[in-house]
C-alpha cells in the first residue's frame, strides 16, 4: 500500500488575491513522502501535472488542511481532475469534526512530538520571491515530515495531543488506522 504524505507552499498570500481563494495562490513547491519510495519528492510549478499524478495514484494521501487548501491551490493546474475522489485523510478535518474548532499543525506537533514547525507559509512566500528555492523545499519537506510523524503517532495510539488556549496539554481521539 502506497501512502503519500503531502504539503505544498504557494507563491502568493491570501491578502494578495482578494481573500480566501486558494485557487489563485499559485503553486510554489509541493513535497510528497511516499511509503513505496521511502523518500521525498519535490515538485515545482512546472511539475504540477506529475504531482497531481502521484497524488491520484496513491492508495491514500495524508496531509493537514489539504482538502480546503492544497487541493484548491492545485485545481487550476488540473481543472478536469476530481480531487474529492482521491483517497484522502485530512488530519485537520478529522480533528475539527471531533473538537468543532481548528488547531494548527504546529500546536499538535509541539504537544504530541515535542517538535515545532521550522517556519510558516508567509516566510516561505518571502523565500520564493527572493529565489531561495532550497529554503522553500526544505521547509516544505520539514512540514511533510512533521505531518507524517503526527499521523503515525495518532494511528498507533488513537489520539494526538494539543495545547488549549490556556496552555493545558489535552488529547483528541483520532481513528487513523
Amino acid at each position: 500500500m502506497n501512502i503519500v504524505y503531502f504539503d505544498l507552499e504557494s507563491q502568493k498570500l491570501f491578502e494578495e488575491v482578494g481573500g480566501r481563494d486558494a485557487s489563485k495562490l499559485l503553486l510554489a513547491c509541493g513535497v510528497t513522502w511516499s511509503t513505496e519510495r521511502n523518500d521525498f519528492a519535490v515538485y515545482w510549478e512546472k511539475d504540477a501535472a506529475a504531482l497531481v499524478a502521484e497524488l491520484k495514484s496513491a492508495d491514500r494521501v495524508i496531509g493537514f488542511n489539504i482538502v480546503s487548501f492544497d487541493y484548491e491551490v492545485l485545481k487550476p493546474y488540473a481543472p478536469n481532475e476530481n480531487f474529492r475522489a482521491f483517497r484522502t485523510t485530512d488530519m485537520l478535518q478529522d480533528i475539527f469534526r471531533t473538537l468543532n474548532f481548528r488547531l494548527s499543525l504546529d500546536s499538535i506537533a509541539k504537544a504530541t512530538l515535542g517538535a515545532a514547525k521550522t517556519a510558516d507559509g508567509v516566510k516561505s512566500v518571502e523565500w520564493f520571491r527572493n529565489g531561495e528555492l532550497d529554503k522553500v523545499a526544505e521547509y516544505c519537506k520539514a512540514d511533510v515530515d512533521i505531518t507524517r510523524r503526527v499521523y503515525e503517532f495518532g494511528r498507533d495510539h488513537g489520539f494526538v495531543h494539543y495545547y488549549s488556549k490556556l496552555g493545558s496539554k489535552l488529547k483528541v481521539t483520532v481513528n487513523w488506522k
